[in-house]
């Protein structure tokens, strides 16, 4: 999913207060449990999207879910406004934005890699170092599968993109054939 102003605000505030703190790597792992709880469960996916819900309900819910975490008062109070405010469903985008954001504090940028198949290691090493190159930047991969672009690879670094998948070669194909 990609960031959105509204993740982007709220990861923001919360990475300011989590380095006045001194929790920063605390909340990150905070929300890297969370996260996977919310990627791994239908179920509060859709209870989070549903508007029957109350509010108070999804506020128990996330609670106890962040108390079984062990979660900091950080997180657990960021969730609640979240709920509160409405914007639970936006809590994918604050994963992705705080993530990219303690990247960037630490001088490094998440690059989100897509293939069509897991490849091997040293198939994201030799990319790696191609991407720093091209980019100047210390590189962290965020790997994803999609099997649509049939081949290749897309990488995304910030507002980048370098598309080598087989799906954007046979579109480009395409359209020359097409446009003479």
């Amino acid at each position: 999913m990609k960031s959105n102003a509204v993740g982007r605000r709220y990861a923001k505030a919360l990475l300011s207060l989590a380095d006045e703190q001194h929790q920063t790597e605390r909340v990150e792992q905070d929300l890297e449990a969370l996260r996977a709880a919310w990627e791994q469960s239908a179920e509060l996916r859709a209870l989070a999207h549903n508007p029957i819900i109350s509010r108070e309900l999804l506020k128990r819910t996330f609670t106890e879910i962040l108390e079984r975490a062990g979660a900091s008062a950080m997180v657990k109070n960021t969730v609640k406004l979240l709920v509160d405010r409405g914007r639970i469903g936006e809590l994918p985008a604050v994963f992705e934005a705080f993530g990219a954001l303690a990247s960037e504090r630490s001088g490094k940028v998440v690059a989100q890699v897509t293939t069509a198949h897991p490849m091997p290691d040293a198939y994201y090493d030799d990319l790696k170092r191609q991407l720093e190159k091209a980019t100047g930047l210390q590189i962290v991969f965020d790997k994803r599968q999609d099997p649509s672009i049939l081949g290749g690879v897309v990488a995304r670094v910030g507002d980048k993109v370098f598309d080598g998948s087989v799906r954007n070669r046979l579109d480009e194909l395409k359209a020359s054939l097409l446009n003479p």
